[in-house]
């Protein structure tokens, strides 16, 4: 039986490294069609980029604060929810976040791919 790595504080604090930047992205790209902060976060968690409450929500405020994201309220239900959507600078930004995501992992593959 494998130890789960995470457990090591160590590797632990790594994968959070890698994986913030990572929930940026797939914020952006998965608000390209409206939803809102609940709703994102279980996508993200069915899709496996697990993300915390307590981490998505002050991330959505930063980007809608920086113009990566557009908001506005729904009160038509029995409870009022904020949508979010990707703004076209957001959508730019994603996108060039995913170029650079594929750059990245195709150097990866090649190196792994020398040194095995």
């Amino acid at each position: 039986m494998n130890p789960d790595p995470a457990a090591d504080p160590v590797v632990a604090g790594h994968l959070q490294e890698l994986r913030r930047g990572t929930v940026v992205l797939a914020a952006l790209v998965a608000l390209r069609t409206p939803g809102y902060g609940y709703a994102l976060l279980e996508s993200l968690n069915q899709h496996g980029i697990v993300v915390d409450a307590n981490t998505l929500y002050p991330l959505l405020r930063r980007l809608e604060k920086q113009g990566l994201l557009t908001s506005e309220w729904n009160t038509e239900e029995s409870r009022p929810r904020k949508f979010y959507r990707t703004s076209d600078e957001g959508d730019a930004l994603a996108s060039t976040l995913i170029a650079d995501w594929q750059r990245l992992d195709a150097s990866l593959r090649h190196l792994t791919e020398e040194t095995s």
